[in-house]
Order: structure tokens, then sequence, then C-alpha cells
């Protein structure tokens, strides 16, 4: 079965939000390009919100961004 490819900003989204919420420093974004450094960001702020608000773990299974996507 072929796999489909996912959009790079929705990529550079999870992982941004991955980074976030397991606490790691915005620096770790490697993306020279403009528009997917800021998909990355928009995921680490919003991953850095859920940790900061305490969904993290179980509490932040609903809030999955992989469920989502």
């Amino acid at each position: 079965m072929k796999r489909q490819k996912r959009d790079p900003s929705q990529q550079a989204f999870l992982r941004g939000y991955k980074a976030g919420v397991s606490g790691r420093s915005r620096d770790l974004c490697r993306s020279r390009d403009v528009n997917l450094r800021e998909s990355w960001m928009s995921g680490w702020r919003e991953g850095r919100q859920d940790q900061w608000s305490g969904m993290i773990g179980v509490s932040g299974i609903h809030k999955n961004p992989m469920v989502l996507a």
C-alpha cells in the first residue's frame, strides 16, 4: 500500500508541537524556509501552552495533534 505524502507545513507543525510539549527549546527549529519555520513555531507555541496547562500524558490524549490531522 502506498503511503500518502503529507504537507510539509503540517509535518513542521507536528514536529514543533512535539518539541513544545516535551519542553524543548525553540532554537531546535532547523528549517531555513520562512513558511516551514512559521509552522514549526506555531506548533511549538501550542505545545508549550498545552504543557503549561497540564495537558501532557493521559490528560492530553484528546488534544493529540496526530489525531486532529
